[in-house]
């Protein structure tokens, strides 16, 4: 479940949406067990807008370029930013996410703690915008909050399960990797293009009298 903690932060940042292509290396893998460590590649088309960051009035100078997402686990990490001064931590020591621009690279926390630009020296020269979001207290205090009040939480299945889908596709490409090294993602039909014989993986079948 780590996964939708780490990569929340650039999904929703960026507005990925659903990856046009995502494919995998990894350790040994069996029918029987998981492979040690991943590292896994998701390709985003440009997209013009974010709806959300709109919906508080805050418009985008720019479309959204196309992006490139690399994950890592099992103790693999991303490549060291020429950036991070010497005798600092990459990351939090549980994980963290980079966020590596044509302007400069900035680093956060596991779940996003502490998002500052490196160098540091960069991150105190940054004059930070005004807040226009609303701040929430937390992943399970505001679901208790919007179940009493009604209201849409910032996290509804409207997000969740886009980026739940998103996550979850790393880990068929790893299945497929020695198959189909590059998949390609139809999200809209839930379907593999270039390689249909991963679509085996999209679902699982029930038990009887436990169907979805």
């Amino acid at each position: 479940d780590m996964g939708a903690h780490i990569m929340d932060q650039p999904y929703w940042a960026l507005n990925l949406g659903a990856p046009s292509h995502v494919y995998a290396s990894s350790t040994k893998m069996t029918d029987a067990s998981y492979p040690l460590a991943e590292m896994i590649t998701y390709q985003f088309p440009a997209r013009k807008s974010h709806p959300e960051a709109e919906a508080y009035g805050i418009k985008l100078k720019i479309d959204l370029v196309p992006v490139k997402m690399f994950w890592y686990d099992g103790g693999i990490t991303a490549p060291r930013p020429i950036e991070l001064e010497t005798g600092r931590r990459l990351g939090d020591g549980k994980g963290g996410v980079l966020f590596i621009g044509d302007k400069g690279t900035m680093m956060c926390g596991n779940y996003g703690e502490s998002p500052r630009i490196i160098p540091e020296s960069k991150m105190q020269e940054y004059v930070r915008p005004e807040k226009k979001f609303p701040r929430v207290s937390g992943h399970m205090s505001e679901w208790i909050e919007c179940c009493k009040s009604g209201k849409k939480s910032s996290t509804d299945f409207s997000y969740s399960g886009p980026l739940t889908e998103t996550m979850l596709l790393g880990c068929v490409a790893v299945r497929c990797k020695e198959m189909q090294p590059m998949l390609e993602w139809d999200a809209a039909n839930m379907k593999f293009p270039n390689y249909p014989d991963a679509e085996q993986y999209l679902s699982m079948p029930y038990r009887e009298g436990w169907t979805l």
